[in-house]
């Protein structure tokens, strides 16, 4: 058979396999994605696998690229790459998508044993463990600073209460209409002439 026959016969396969499972995606007729493990799990992770031109005489590429897995320390992903290659290299020649994601469900708790259940954030590929952020209400809010004189000026400005007098932000309307200088105010100084 050639390889896009086996190609064709596997895609069928694993449509039918995983039709309305939602870990499984399929993102083009040679790539897919599935889930190992609830979406909450702290230990659940996202593998990708597409399949080159000569699929299944050549091993498929597999990564853990997606945004989902940047919980996961890289150390992490290495080792469950290199141990799903084993897997590949154990099935080289025939249709193994579907096998591979099998051997990652059952062996999820060995893969992800080092994995720290700690908030774990990633800054640019650096992974860093930390501790989760304290709630906002424990955080102290910085107060402006102002100097003696803008206080006084504040003070000035409001009331006992704090609050400021009516029609602080009006507009001088004579004082506004005598900048512009309009034609109506023209027109009554030559007829009192």
């Amino acid at each position: 058979m050639a390889a896009n026959e086996d190609q064709e016969m596997e895609l069928e396969a694993l449509r039918s396999i995983y039709e309305g499972d939602a870990c499984f995606r399929e993102l083009s007729p040679g790539a897919f994605q599935y889930r190992i493990g609830e979406s909450g799990d702290p230990k659940a992770f996202l593998i990708e696998v597409s399949w080159p031109e000569t699929y299944p005489q050549t091993a498929p590429v597999i990564s853990m690229d997606a945004f989902f897995n940047n919980t996961i320390s890289s150390a992490i992903k290495q080792s469950i790459l290199a141990k799903l290659m084993v897997e590949v290299e154990a099935n080289l020649g025939t249709a193994m998508t579907y096998t591979l994601f099998e051997y990652a469900k059952d062996n999820k708790e060995l893969f992800m044993e080092n994995q720290p259940v700690n908030t774990v954030t990633s800054v640019s590929n650096s992974i860093a463990i930390g501790t989760p952020d304290v709630p906002a209400s424990k955080k102290k809010d910085k107060k402006e600073q102002l100097s003696k004189t803008q206080k006084r000026k504040l003070a000035d400005k409001t009331d006992n209460k704090g609050e400021l007098p009516r029609g602080w932000n009006w507009v001088d309307v004579i004082k506004h209409v005598s900048i512009f200088k309009l034609p109506f105010f023209n027109i009554r100084k030559t007829c009192k002439k």
